[in-house]
């Protein structure tokens, strides 16, 4: 989960200002911060591990937030709206949360149920669910040790994602994308074509597009498969509230 965070705050600074290569340094600029990605995740964490509603954490971590912003436009009137109910949405903030349901779960049946149970408060259009599911799937199924090569084969056969491309085919032409289905097949191609943690950071940052969520929805995956530097994991730390660190404390407890 916190591979999710990291990868938000290395792209904070991107989003806006795509830099289509890897060779950017600092990995993280002075400037960089938590967006919305890092709250949602919190918030879903807070949900999973302490047995809350998905909708209520996401509005109480969501306003309590709120001038942090980097909010989508259908979020933000979700947040705001005395409604809990779903909008049918396939936006990529359901797959950029997602990842404490794979962290918590004991099984894959369960890791799914989890993605479920915290997308479908908002995400319930079938492009939203499938990208929450392939996201929690390939976190569960790295945790288990399962190669980068197997874990895209169950993602392709399952879900139907045309994983094919590489990292350097994908980067010439792709374009900000707020969608899942133009979003999450990329940002898993960054971290099971990756070599280490920091590379598919570096290889979502560098295909441009949505950099943050890129980099939020491709860090759990490369947590899982490689693990994290502690100076990462430092470095995260140390831009985030109390409160928060306290919620990633639980989970890895």
């Amino acid at each position: 989960m916190i591979g999710a965070i990291a990868g938000d705050i290395v792209g904070s600074v991107y989003e806006w200002s795509n830099y289509k290569a890897k060779d950017f340094s600092p990995l993280f600029r002075a400037d960089c911060f938590y967006t919305d990605d890092t709250i949602c995740t919190i918030a879903v964490a807070d949900a999973l591990l302490n047995q809350k509603p998905p909708a209520q954490c996401l509005k109480d971590w969501g306003l309590r937030y709120f001038e942090n912003n980097g909010w989508g436009s259908s979020f933000r009137r979700w947040l705001k709206s005395p409604d809990d109910g779903p909008y049918n949405s396939w936006g990529n903030g359901a797959a950029m949360r997602v990842s404490p349901a794979a962290w918590l779960a004991t099984s894959l049946e369960q890791a799914l149920e989890f993605s479920r149970m915290v997308t479908e408060v908002t995400h319930n259009h079938a492009e939203g669910l499938k990208g929450a599911d392939a996201t929690t799937a390939a976190i569960y199924l790295a945790r288990q040790g399962k190669v980068a090569a197997d874990i895209r084969t169950y993602l392709q056969t399952t879900f139907g994602y045309d994983l094919s491309a590489t990292v350097d085919q994908i980067r010439p032409t792709y374009v900000f994308n707020e969608s899942c289905q133009g979003t999450v097949p990329q940002a898993l191609t960054c971290a099971l074509e990756a070599t280490s943690f920091e590379d598919a950071i570096r290889n979502a940052i560098s295909i441009g597009g949505d950099s943050d969520t890129v980099a939020a929805i491709a860090g759990p995956v490369a947590e899982a498969l490689f693990g994290m530097p502690d100076w990462i994991q430092s470095e995260v730390k140390s831009k985030l509230p109390g409160e928060m660190t306290r919620v990633l404390a639980e989970l890895y407890r």
